[in-house]
């Protein structure tokens, strides 16, 4: 991930949960030169991922807080396994607990549920590939993870990729032969025209316009069997929409080259991991006489 991208994340994450006054709890009860550490441990097993982002935050709000990790984005961690170790100021690691654990929370979610997805069609030709579905803000962190997890990313956005959608389509008097002309024509240099379709007359009008790639939009396990009958691996296929974990292996089975899955950043959940922290006591300074 490229860090200012994160820093951004992170700050507007922060700003939200200490706007202008701060953690006016720890301020008001903890002492100012009180320390603490803590660990960030696993209640579930999990792929790990956003561990940067956790780091960055602890830094971002106090740069002399120290972060060990114990674990790297995309290891396996049972329960009761720590991933990270923090020391610091106690005010500044409070500050910093919720935000941290969110985001990585958030990205060991979508990073399980790819590594489970995964599983399930492995031995296959089959990919599995994100979405745009992802929560505003936080694409490139989940972007991450998803990789992380095993699986692939399908474009960043708008910006990096042609996908040619019902809208697009109907845009240009619902003539696909047009669209596809219009990208090849306009679009970026070597970048793939991808042509979203829903019946087999448009499969038919994608393939012979020249599509790099088809997208089956909603289609039943028999019409994409069906469709890839007609395509005869002409054109790579692209399964989208109504993809869960229990039909990615009958999809794989089919003969499909990618599945979209849009689940595994809009519907993953937060893993549960715990940042337990404790105030450090300084040891004692010996006395005088003590010394010798």
């Amino acid at each position: 991930m490229q860090q200012d991208y994160l820093d951004r994340l992170i700050a507007l994450s922060l700003d939200e949960d200490l706007g202008a006054a701060g953690d006016v709890t720890s301020l008001a009860v903890v002492p100012a030169d009180a320390e603490g550490s803590g660990e960030l441990v696993a209640k579930e097993q999990m792929i790990v991922a956003g561990l940067d982002a956790f780091v960055r935050v602890f830094h971002m709000v106090d740069a002399e807080v120290e972060v060990e990790l114990l674990k790297r984005d995309g290891d396996e961690i049972k329960p009761k396994v720590a991933a990270a170790r923090v020391h610091g100021k106690l005010r500044s690691l409070l500050a910093a607990e919720r935000t941290a654990l969110n985001l990585v929370q958030r990205a060991a979610g979508i990073a399980t549920l790819a590594q489970q997805a995964m599983t399930s069609v492995r031995g296959s030709k089959l990919r599995v590939l994100d979405t745009r579905k992802t929560p505003p803000g936080m694409r490139g962190l989940a972007k991450h993870a998803v990789r992380m997890g095993g699986a692939s990313n399908h474009r960043f956005g708008l910006f990096d990729g042609i996908l040619i959608k019902d809208n697009h389509i109907a845009a240009v008097g619902g003539d696909i032969t047009e669209a596809v002309r219009r990208a090849k024509l306009n679009g970026p240099r070597l970048v793939k025209v991808e042509v979203e379709v829903t019946n087999f007359k448009q499969l038919e009008e994608a393939i012979a316009a020249g599509a790099d790639v088809i997208m089956l939009d909603n289609m039943d396990d028999a019409q994409i069997r069906e469709a890839v009958k007609l395509t005869a691996s002409r054109v790579p296929i692209e399964v989208s929409g109504g993809v869960t974990l229990d039909r990615l292996p009958r999809l794989a089975k089919l003969g499909v080259d990618f599945v979209s899955m849009g689940a595994l950043t809009h519907s993953a959940r937060a893993m549960d991991l715990s940042l337990e922290i404790a105030t450090t006591k300084k040891p004692a300074r010996k006395s005088r006489s003590a010394q010798g």
